[in-house]
């Protein structure tokens, strides 16, 4: 009985000492960019979501069945984006959903984004106290302090192993929003930062895997910038190129899909993973412990949720949340006569546009506003016009900003949006700039076109000589020698789109000087409130103030991008 005793421990040993030398894995799953996909309904066209953190949870509940080291991030962006979010950050804000829900599902990190900052002080403030969870961003560095606003890194143990997070938001913040948001905040160089806490958690913590988990994009291309560019806004493939400890980087903020693997500067592999916007998928990674091996190896993979399984528990636990935001957004602020088409914004004056321009010329006491449409199909249906509806036209929060800009000034200012905007169609074939799919190939959100002025835009002309300023809106001379009170979203006024930076070389110094005021209300308030002030039926202004020339042969290429662009 003793000799069996003995056989049967020797081999169960021997299994165990086997098990060992083949590996412990760790499932690391992550969210990013959920930008309010919380619940499954969209909340703006009044139906049921086809993905949303329900179908993520679904898997998250699978891989737990299946593993017991699990690790579960996000990479920021979790507080802007739809009424859910809006509703719980602003209308009934005692608890956020947020923390509410990433506590329940037991989250381990995650990382702050730039939205999450738009929500201003007193909410994200707020949100990083409720998480029970670290929320991470080592270059945001507290500026009485000199330490990081956020916790830098937090280190996790599974299965006898230390893995290290280290967390990294994008650093161009301050290009984006007035001071007033990131107030005590400086944003530093992620690649400077990274060598830092990676020296620093290497030697204090000595872990067995370092995961860098960052909001920012994979494109160090971006907003015309260059690898040697400091504080590049997408610099999670230059970190992971540049710093060495990395084993896996789990990224977001470009709302990109990206799964590839880069080489670190000691020319190991580091999977560089990007799971894309609003919950269509989550990504999944495994990193296996091998004996004898100094570095785990780590494989990643991207899982598409859309018309995916939901989990029934997540959704009856948060069913009160989920009624309260569908009976917000349910509520009615006007009537529509008329359908309002946001892609006719992209081939001249149109009413979705003229609705904002409307709104910023009347809460500003400015001459001239400049606005574009956020999404090209954000359209709204004649009738009811609801709080959801109204994320078709901001997404997220947008300040109204005034500045003073010459005539010539304004000029300029619009050449370069409608150079980033449109082609030539007698070399391209195309009115607006498509890639060889057939898509935009800019950002619709950075298509301004102007009222309070009169003005023509002929695509056949050279780059820089296509806008012509006729007069003002009331037919009075247009003098480029004058200044003028511009209206124009906060996101523009911080340089977003390079309208002031790029297209007319302003330092952020300068612009502050140009500053004449900042409304700190947020336009979607402020557009709803205007509906609500009319007492029901909805009148937009017709401006017509702007077409594109000569009409006759450019109606052909109108026609033909609608169709090719799938818009109305």
């Amino acid at each position: 009985m003793l000799r069996h005793y003995f056989r049967t421990l020797f081999i169960v040993s021997g299994l165990l000492v086997g098990a060992m030398a083949q590996g412990q894995s760790v499932r690391v799953v992550y969210t990013t960019d959920v930008h309010g996909a919380i619940f499954p309904y969209d909340y703006v066209k009044g139906e049921e979501a086809q993905h949303s953190m329900a179908q993520a949870v679904h898997y998250i509940e699978d891989v737990r069945k299946e593993s017991d080291n699990v690790i579960l991030l996000d990479a920021g962006d979790m507080l802007q984006g739809t009424p859910a979010v809006y509703y719980y950050d602003h209308v009934d804000s005692v608890r956020n959903v947020i923390p509410m829900i990433y506590n329940s599902l037991k989250y381990d990190a995650v990382c702050i984004g730039n939205h999450d900052i738009e929500t201003g002080h007193a909410v994200y403030d707020k949100f990083v106290r409720q998480m029970n969870m670290p929320v991470l961003g080592a270059n945001a560095v507290n500026k009485e302090t000199g330490k990081p606003y956020f916790q830098p890194y937090t280190i996790l143990e599974r299965g006898g192993k230390k893995i290290a997070v280290i967390g990294l938001t994008t650093p161009y913040v301050p290009h984006w929003l007035p001071e007033y948001y990131w107030s005590g905040i400086e944003f530093e160089d992620m690649i400077e930062s990274a060598h830092y806490w990676m020296n620093y958690v290497r030697d204090n913590e000595k872990p067995d895997a370092v995961i860098g988990l960052f909001h920012s994009g994979y494109d160090y291309t971006h907003s015309f910038q260059t690898a040697e560019d400091k504080c590049n806004e997408n610099a999670s493939v230059l970190v992971a190129q540049q710093v060495e400890g990395f084993d896996v980087i789990l990224i977001g903020h470009d709302h990109k899909v990206y799964n590839q693997v880069v080489k670190s500067p000691s020319g190991r592999e580091v999977p560089v993973c990007d799971a894309g916007t609003a919950a269509r998928y989550v990504g999944d990674v495994t990193i296996e412990f091998v004996a004898g091996e100094a570095r785990p190896r780590v494989t990643s993979k991207l899982v598409a949720l859309t018309n995916q399984k939901e989990s029934s528990k997540y959704n009856k636990e948060f069913l009160p949340q989920m009624l309260a935001v569908k009976a917000y957004s349910k509520k009615v602020v006007g009537q529509l006569k008329e359908e309002l088409i946001s892609s006719e914004s992209l081939f001249g004056s149109a009413k979705f546009t003229n609705l904002v321009h409307a709104t910023m010329l009347k809460h500003s006491g400015a001459e001239i506003s400049v606005a574009a449409p956020l999404l090209i199909d954000a359209n709204l249906p004649v009738g009811e016009v609801t709080v959801g509806n109204m994320f078709s036209i901001y997404k997220f929060e947008n300040m109204l900003s005034v500045i003073k800009l010459t005539g010539a000034e304004l000029k300029k200012y619009l050449e370069y949006s409608y150079d980033e905007w449109i082609d030539n169609p007698s070399v391209t074939g195309h009115l607006i700039k498509v890639n060889k799919r057939g898509r935009i190939i800019n950002r619709v959100y950075n298509f301004d076109s102007a009222v309070g002025i009169i003005y023509t835009v002929d695509p056949y002309k050279t780059k820089g000589e296509r806008v012509e300023i006729k007069s003002m809106q009331d037919g009075t001379p247009f003098d480029e020698s004058r200044l003028y009170t511009v209206a124009l979203s906060s996101y523009r006024y911080n340089g977003g789109g390079g309208h002031l930076t790029k297209g007319l070389g302003f330092s952020k110094e300068q612009i502050a000087e140009r500053s004449v005021k900042n409304v700190l209300s947020d336009l979607r308030g402020l557009i709803m409130q205007d509906i609500i002030d009319m007492g029901g039926d909805i009148v937009i202004p017709e401006y017509n103030n702007w077409k594109f020339v000569p009409e006759a042969e450019v109606k052909q290429y109108i026609e033909k991008d609608r169709e090719l662009l799938g818009v109305k």
